[in-house]
């Protein structure tokens, strides 16, 4: 619970004692087994450098905070941590819907003070307030076991692709609890930028761009290219939604939370989520009668999605700099738009496959898809680009060195050391005094 609040209050396993159903460490009497493995998520902290791995990506989210820092995502228990030490939440003056898949102390303040209410505040205001990092009351209903939707915009999506939670399977009820999070979506500026997520067409990558077309909506504009730009992020679900996994009512319980076989824990869910791999004996081998096979599989697919992504990658990055000698050459911004919509469409397909953690596991069928109509689309800006360069007589383009994070961020004229600095004050004065222990988690 956040400091200064009631919050609501009941009875766990039979005992007297009031406590405060967000706080996991509550539910550990009535279900040890499944608390004491959702703990060991914390032995989970590996991540990588996203950006100094692959350093176009600085490019292709320049001037958006993605261009700042971008890690791989790790445990459950790092998620408030992570939200509060990134360098893309600077001092605490950006959104407070970025704590809403972070806390069920984000959902616990949309029920006390409405979404609107919730969203309305700045990103530190609500600091104090996340006590607790995702757990037992992000997907069950408090003191039970059964599965709930503790997010108002999660169940208002499943109602929009016609899946209402309350009547699918407990299966496909499992893999919207993990849906309400895993899922891609946008901070909706006419609502006090609250989260939503935009399925009014359906949720394929096709659906949403009309979505967002069709509102005039963009996430940020590009300071190289000047295209609207649109970011997708994470959406884990809508990928499997398609898979040939939930053809079979194959969720991500199954995968990745698989239930002891046997013994005095049989039933019970493994709540350390991790890789499906990793529990390949009780996940996978129902289905799967070789580990090596399905591991050669998975490769295969992902070096493929790889090959093809960074293709994608250094065109979107060309592009990005044709539009800008375009206009520096002196076309207009209504000769380029046409090149532009397309540049905005190619990344995003881009970005709906490769933000996608596990693409290569969950749907590698889609996503080459995505990137082949990426390519596609990159190409077509490119050469309407190429037209408009030689009409102008630009003669050439001058790309950046972007072989290094550091090198990319230069061309993008990022301080990185005057942004980490500011951070890290910020946070020796203002966060690690005052908030929660969560909120510095494994730093």
């Amino acid at each position: 619970m956040g400091a200064g609040t009631l919050g609501v209050v009941l009875t766990l396993g039979g005992c007297s004692e009031a406590v405060d159903p967000t706080e996991s460490e509550s539910w550990r009497g009535q279900y040890p087994e499944q608390y004491e493995r959702w703990a060991q998520t914390e032995t989970l902290e590996e991540r990588v450098d996203m950006l100094a791995e692959r350093p176009a990506l600085v490019v292709l989210w320049g001037g958006s905070a993605y261009a700042k820092e971008f890690h791989s995502p790790r445990g459950h228990q790092f998620a408030v941590a992570d939200v509060t030490h990134t360098l893309r939440t600077a001092q605490g003056e950006g959104d407070a819907a970025c704590w809403s898949c972070k806390s069920p102390d984000a959902a616990r303040l949309m029920a006390e003070q409405g979404e609107n209410g919730f969203a309305a505040h700045q990103f530190a205001e609500l600091g104090k307030e996340m006590g607790s990092a995702i757990g037992c009351a992000d997907c069950h209903e408090p003191g039970s076991d059964t599965l709930r939707l503790a997010r108002p915009f999660s169940q208002k999506a499943m109602a929009k692709i016609k899946q209402p939670f309350e009547t699918q399977s407990l299966s496909m009820q499992g893999s919207q609890t993990c849906g309400q999070c895993h899922v891609t979506y946008y901070f909706q500026p006419e609502e006090e930028n609250r989260v939503n997520i935009p399925w009014i067409f359906g949720n394929t990558a096709d659906d949403i761009e009309k979505y967002y077309d069709t509102r005039g909506f963009y996430d940020w504009i590009h300071p190289v290219s000047g295209a609207f730009m649109v970011k997708a992020r994470h959406p884990e679900f809508e990928h499997w939604s398609r898979s040939q996994h939930a053809k079979l009512d194959v969720g991500c319980v199954d995968c990745h939370m698989p239930a002891n076989p046997d013994g005095e824990q049989a039933g019970v869910h493994d709540h350390k989520v991790r890789s499906a791999l990793d529990n390949f004996d009780r996940a996978c081998v129902r289905c799967h009668q070789s580990e090596e096979r399905v591991a050669t599989a998975l490769a295969e697919a992902k070096s493929a999605i790889d090959a093809k992504r960074e293709v994608v990658e250094a065109l979107l990055v060309q592009a990005h700099y044709d539009a800008k000698a375009a206009q520096d050459g002196g076309a207009d911004f209504d000769r380029v738009a046409g090149a532009l919509m397309d540049i905005r469409h190619a990344q995003w397909r881009w970005d709906f496959a490769t933000s996608s953690h596990g693409i290569h596991a969950h749907n590698p069928e889609e996503g080459l898809a995505l990137l082949d109509k990426a390519l596609e689309q990159v190409t077509l800006a490119r050469a309407k680009l190429a037209i408009i360069l030689n009409n102008l007589e630009v003669e050439s383009v001058s790309y950046p060195d972007i072989s290094t994070k550091a090198k990319a961020q230069q061309a993008l004229q990022l301080d990185l050391d005057a942004l980490t600095e500011q951070k890290k004050r910020y946070l020796e004065t203002q966060v690690i005094p005052h908030w929660p222990k969560a909120t510095s988690r494994g730093y």
